[in-house]
């Protein structure tokens, strides 16, 4: 089955593609991770993308379709895959059409910006291991300091309230329209985010294997 998870950032797509990979025994194709594994092993694609991001240039649309397609033509993906921050916008969708590539579901996960933006500005991680902590969902034993290694914990920059709410901007403006594009295919699937990652979790695999 060949997924697409769509969602804005924040609204937890890349726990629910762990579960979904899981479940179904597919990989998880996330274009950040196959963008840099594309420059480690020096594919065309990824040497081309290398030049804009030395340049300290967006990687294009053509550049990183390109090295999606790689990717989906590899053989773990014969059974499927899930697609997590691709496509991003309506070319980048069309563009995935005419490569030919089917996809079967686009779920949608559903999170107010509020919501998102009260999460990630509330996460705050060690300096030392990186371990996560959040001022509602997970406190440390102690004010500002991990249990793990008694590093200093801070907000990172992408954390910030002001930075979240320039990429849920976005996401609106860019991503939000591939609900409809979708939909006109009869292949999109709305989840509301619930209180609980499991909650969400069994809506979102009812949702698939509906």
């Amino acid at each position: 089955m060949n997924i697409i998870l769509l969602g804005a950032p924040g609204a937890g797509k890349g726990t629910q593609a762990e579960v979904i990979c899981e479940r179904l025994n597919i990989p998880t194709i996330s274009t950040g991770n196959i963008i840099r594994a594309a420059l480690k092993t020096g594919t065309e694609m990824g040497l081309k993308a290398k030049s804009f991001i030395e340049a300290g240039a967006l990687v294009p649309d053509e550049v990183v379709i390109g090295i999606i397609k790689e990717r989906l033509a590899e053989d773990d993906c014969k059974n499927g895959f899930i697609l997590d921050g691709f496509p991003r916008t309506i070319p980048q969708a069309e563009a995935l059409d005419a490569m030919g590539i089917v996809i079967d579901k686009v779920i949608d996960i559903e999170v107010t910006d509020e919501a998102i933006v009260r999460r990630m500005s509330g996460r705050r991680v060690c300096e030392k291991c990186g371990a996560s902590y959040h001022l509602e969902y997970k406190l440390p034993a102690k004010e500002g300091v991990c249990d793990k290694c008694a590093g200093a914990l801070v907000q990172r920059k992408d954390d910030h309230p002001d930075t979240v709410k320039a990429r849920l901007e976005v996401y609106h403006n860019e991503t939000e329209p591939l609900k409809a594009y979708y939909e006109k295919q009869g292949k999109l699937s709305v989840v509301e985010g619930q209180a609980t990652i499991e909650d969400t979790t069994a809506l979102i695999l009812k949702a698939v294997e509906g």
